[in-house]
């Protein structure tokens, strides 16, 4: 096995093509390049430049493949490869993720399971097996949650839980959703349903060490945590900081330094005690008016909270609102919380990773399961069909990095193994067979 060129094993579908997969990474990879010290950095936010540029790529290489594309309302793009020997109407098994990144991430989030997606069909597409299914690859839009959204739009709006009008809304402060998609060709028509789908498998990169730690090239999905984002407002004065003395100060900054120490020992705490993967997050904070010379009158925080037990995520919420109460009292502020954002733990189909399980054991690939610390689509769309999300190791744990990275050879493997399990879904069966 090597990083490129074509990867085969013994008994599966086709032979993966490692070289196609990492052109059309590296090629999307350059769509927003930006200068790192280390590794490949990119910024593509949903509906800008680069984002515009790599849904382009992705539709010519769809038809080069030979997919029939289609985009709809909310820019969420489906190639669907529907050959004479499947029933057309049946429900297609697909696969996919996002092409929007987050400011400065790296080239694998995102981009490794739609272009994996789209070489598992080409290799099925070349292979023997005769399948009674349609498959599909789907690109979802704004998963990220760095522009109009807080995350998971598109696969949000395909699984029911936003509507398309409430979508097209949305706006970054400047520009509508609508309007984005509008001017840069991609609102299209319709609603990806992903309830009509018979099953969902996502690949990404782990985000993670557990894979290159315990030196196994494929993870399985068991649950993905569940997420709550808050935004924060804290409102005091504004005053001279030479004139205003220390008792009469209503320091907003002051008292959200202390609630950003709250969120962590609250976080801390539960997850020693716990299932051990509870985090809490302040990702940004806002001061105003953010004058050296000015008593911070105000400031705007966003939290991040997380846990596999939905229990430990509501503690955390408890915990926040108890110490937004004690600045009330003890700074003389004023405090909000609202939660726009609130995704309960999921757990994964066991009928997929079991056929997920056998496509590896075909492919001769050790896999380890593991829990998903990061939220992706596939939980949006675990709510309305059998849903799996696989991870690829990460080199070094790193992601939403420049540093991000995963062995091509290693990219090459959890693809093989996609394209396995695409072809098991797609054939009506999950039972352990030999193909032709």
């Amino acid at each position: 096995m090597g990083p490129t060129g074509r990867y085969g094993v013994v008994d599966t579908t086709s032979d993966v093509d490692a070289d196609s997969l990492r052109t059309d990474i590296e090629r999307t990879g350059d769509f927003g390049s930006v200068a790192a010290e280390t590794g490949r950095g990119r910024t593509a936010l949903p509906a800008d430049d680069a984002n515009v540029r790599a849904r382009e790529y992705l539709l010519d290489r769809m038809e080069e493949v030979g997919l029939d594309v289609r985009v709809d309302a909310v820019g969420n793009i489906a190639g669907r490869w529907a050959p004479s020997t499947c029933d057309p109407n049946a429900a297609p098994v697909v696969a996919g993720s996002h092409l929007d990144s987050v400011p400065r991430g790296g080239i694998f989030d995102g981009l490794l399971g739609v272009y994996a997606a789209l070489e598992a069909v080409r290799t099925v597409r070349d292979s023997s097996v005769v399948v009674e299914r349609p498959l599909e690859v789907v690109s979802f839009t704004g998963e990220e949650g760095t522009r109009f959204a807080d995350g998971v739009l598109g696969s949000s709006v395909a699984a029911g839980e936003l509507s398309v009008e409430d979508a097209l809304d949305l706006s970054d402060g400047r520009v509508s959703l609508g309007t984005a998609l509008a001017e840069t060709g991609f609102r299209g028509t319709g609603r990806l349903d992903a309830s009509e789908w018979h099953a969902w498998i996502e690949l990404h990169i782990e985000q993670g060490g557990h894979l290159e730690d315990a030196g196994i090239p494929l993870g399985i999905v068991t649950d993905i945590t569940g997420t709550t984002r808050g935004h924060v407002s804290i409102d005091g004065s504004a005053d001279h900081s030479g004139t205003t003395g220390m008792q009469a100060r209503r320091d907003a900054l002051v008292a959200a330094s202390q609630l950003v120490l709250d969120v962590e020992e609250t976080a801390t705490e539960i997850a020693a005690t716990g299932t051990e993967t509870a985090v809490g997050t302040v990702g940004r904070l806002t001061p105003k008016p953010n004058a050296v010379n000015v008593v911070p009158g105000s400031v705007s925080m966003r939290l991040d909270l997380r846990s596999i037990d939905r229990l430990e995520i509501d503690r955390q919420v408890r915990a926040v609102e108890s110490s937004l109460a004690d600045l009330e009292r003890e700074h003389g502020v004023e405090t909000s919380l609202d939660i726009p954002y609130d995704i309960a733990p999921t757990q994964l189909s066991e009928r997929i990773r079991d056929t997920v399980e056998t496509a590896a054991s075909r492919c001769d690939i050790e896999t380890l399961a593991l829990h998903s610390g990061a939220g992706h689509d596939t939980m949006q769309v675990a709510n309305v069909t059998d849903a799996a999300l696989l991870f690829a190791p990460s080199a070094g744990g790193y992601s939403h990095s420049p540093k991000e990275w995963a062995e091509w050879s290693d990219c090459a493997v959890a693809t093989q193994v996609l394209a396995e399990s695409l072809a098991l879904l797609a054939s009506n069966t999950e039972r352990h067979h030999t193909y032709e």
